[in-house]
């Protein structure tokens, strides 16, 4: 497609007459792109669960680094992809960001068919899954640039919501490929009980663990034409003015990522123990995510020439002290539904999967339970509902006024998140967890649901708040920001469960969401806010 010298969508007769059509094209093209990146960052929450029903040998608490590996990496790379977007043009950087995504999902494939392949190959291919991650930002911020301010609420909820079902299809397609050998290799034979949307499968039978990382290839390939057959850059002066050459685009685009890639496994050596790669300084999380994002956004501005110039007019949105508020509301929502949906598989299998009998005095975690749920059955469920429901809160935030629906959700998670710690608490102590599965379950699907619709709402209040010019970088910032949450919550449920106590970690979720209604209450609801209820 050629690319768009002019685009005013603020125009209504320009929108009706040319925008419209051209806008909606690359929405639709953009959707499936950005389910692919979602698929492949998080697909180690379902991957994980299969290596311990094949009897990969690794500890539990080993699996979990590779969803956090993923997930910091994901996130970090979204800081220099928020960027993207006014550096490279949008048609380049979605078809080149897409095609990345082969490599992970090709070595993913060749690894996962040897139970021997050391512990490093599979942290490196969960690096290489970041790809998907990072996607998230560049995407969002190009669609901000195809609609009106009007219409963005549904825009973008239409982009992420319907993207982010990558997680869902990936937690539905990945089981079921994995139960058939269609694209070869030698299958092996499930140790533990396993299953899939339909129903369990009984250790002994055969599983083609390679094909979650194949099967996406069918998907990629087409999707990487399609895009540059159908997509547009917009050289408009608001977006990429100066577009370079494709092939400078990918050149600029791979050197920044590259940055992100050195940021995350630095913070990722700073944090995990020296057993599994890291330094086993053992430094805090918490010191560590400020550290990598301060480096990352330090480093992509020591970039020379035209680049560095570009960059230095966007980081103006640093000044604006909104950026910042919107990180952290945005971070509950949609960094509480990127987070869950990468630990919430593992957390049923751990919680739900074994009995926790007492034994001389000491309650016990490593008996498998025969009548557990199959996490493969439900982990799919909470983020079908919180991607599926997205537009739909940014339908309601185009009515009602995007901050009025995040404050309700906002309660509603409050109060989820507790239910949750709740059933989670009685589960973990008891020899028949299963009896307190289905509210565990209820009030999981609630709070993925709310997360969904308070993260709609959240577009909506980003496109009033800010300018044509910075609210597609701060959409791709926010959602950088946020995005940590694939990190820190399977992170922190796993350091809960390790102490026996997971129900702390939904508790301390629930005081954040609490801090989150205050900030929200007072820069968007109160009288004399500067944009009430925007």
């Amino acid at each position: 497609m050629s690319d768009l010298k002019e685009w005013d969508v603020e125009d209504p007769k320009y929108w009706e007459s040319t925008g419209k059509k051209i806008a909606n094209r690359n929405l639709w093209i953009s959707i499936p792109s950005l389910l692919c990146g979602f698929a492949v960052w998080l697909y180690w929450g379902i991957i994980t669960i299969q290596m311990l029903n094949l009897g990969f040998p690794f500890a539990k608490s080993e699996l979990f680094t590779l969803m956090a590996v993923a997930g910091l990496t994901g996130a970090t790379l979204r800081i220099p992809s928020s960027f993207f977007i006014r550096l490279a043009g949008g048609r380049n950087t979605i078809v080149f960001t897409t095609a990345l995504l082969m490599i992970p999902a090709i070595g993913a494939g060749i690894a996962l068919q040897d139970i021997n392949t050391p512990l490093w190959v599979f942290q490196l291919l969960a690096l290489l899954s970041g790809f998907g991650g990072g996607n998230f930002a560049s995407s969002m911020s190009n669609i901000s640039f195809f609609f009106p301010k009007k219409q963005q609420g549904l825009a973008l909820g239409l982009n992420a919501g319907l993207g982010n079902f990558g997680v869902t299809t990936m937690q539905i397609l990945v089981p079921l490929a994995m139960t058939f050998g269609l694209f070869g290799g030698d299958p092996m034979t499930l140790v533990n009980t396993s299953g899939t949307l339909i129903g369990k499968i009984p250790a002994g039978t055969d599983a083609w663990i390679q094909n979650a990382g194949y099967i996406w290839l069918l998907f990629l390939i087409p999707l990487t034409v399609i895009g540059w057959i159908g997509m547009n850059n917009i050289k408009a002066s608001h977006v990429t003015p100066d577009l370079p050459s494709p092939v400078s685009s990918f050149g600029i685009i791979s050197g920044m990522l590259a940055i992100g890639f050195v940021t995350a496994v630095f913070g990722l050596w700073l944090m995990l123990p020296e057993k599994v790669g890291g330094s086993g300084f053992g430094i805090s999380k918490w010191i560590v995510l400020p550290i990598v994002i301060a480096l990352t956004v330090y480093l992509l501005k020591l970039i020379p020439g035209q680049i560095k110039e570009n960059l230095s007019h966007q980081y103006k949105i640093f000044n604006n002290k909104h950026t910042w508020v919107m990180s952290v509301i945005y971070t509950m929502t949609f960094g509480s539904f990127i987070g869950f949906a990468a630990g919430f598989g593992l957390s049923i299998k751990v919680i739900f999967g074994y009995q926790h009998v007492l034994v001389d005095g000491v309650v016990t975690h490593g008996l498998a339970n025969p009548d557990g749920p199959s996490a493969l059955m439900y982990a799919w469920m909470g983020p079908f509902i919180g991607a599926l429901i997205r537009p739909v809160g940014g339908w309601i935030a185009d009515k009602m006024g995007g901050a009025k629906v995040t404050q309700i959700c906002a309660i509603v998670m409050v109060a989820s998140a507790i239910g949750v710690a709740h059933y989670m608490k009685l589960a973990y102590a008891s020899a028949t967890p299963q009896d307190y599965f289905v509210p565990f379950l209820i009030l999981f699907l609630i709070l993925f649901a709310a997360t969904g619709i308070g993260n709609g709402s959240t577009f909506r209040t980003i496109s009033m708040v800010f300018d044509k010019e910075q609210a597609g970088p701060v959409l791709g910032w926010t959602s950088a920001v946020a995005a940590y949450g694939a990190f820190i919550i399977p992170k922190v449920l796993g350091e809960q469960i390790k102490l026996t106590t997971p129900e702390n970690a939904l508790y301390g979720f629930a005081v954040f969401y609490g801090v989150c209604i205050l900030i929200n209450w007072w820069f968007y609801l109160r009288k004399g806010a500067e944009y009430h209820n925007p």
